[in-house]
């Protein structure tokens, strides 16, 4: 393997700024904001709009469409076939 190619392969928070939670991982992505973990030890931030703990497939909030219906409705209302 070449060496000085690959990018550094380090510890990294993601906050989920519409929930304030946060998690420790792995990533490459640069960032210059850090911050102090649970464990005392200062690491990269990156902050994302949506994680796990906010999607609301992920949440159980997720409004399922039911365009069957819909387009059902639609018919008897304009009486088309």
């Amino acid at each position: 393997m070449k060496k000085d190619i690959h990018p550094a392969y380090r510890e990294v928070v993601f906050q989920d700024i519409s929930t304030d939670f946060a998690f420790l991982t792995r990533s490459t992505i640069n960032t210059k904001e850090k911050i102090t973990w649970t464990d005392g030890k200062e690491y990269p931030l990156v902050k994302v709009e949506v994680s796990s703990h906010s999607h609301p497939f992920y949440t159980g909030k997720q409004k399922i469409v039911d365009t069957a219906g819909r387009v059902d409705r639609f018919r008897r209302k304009y009486g088309l076939s």
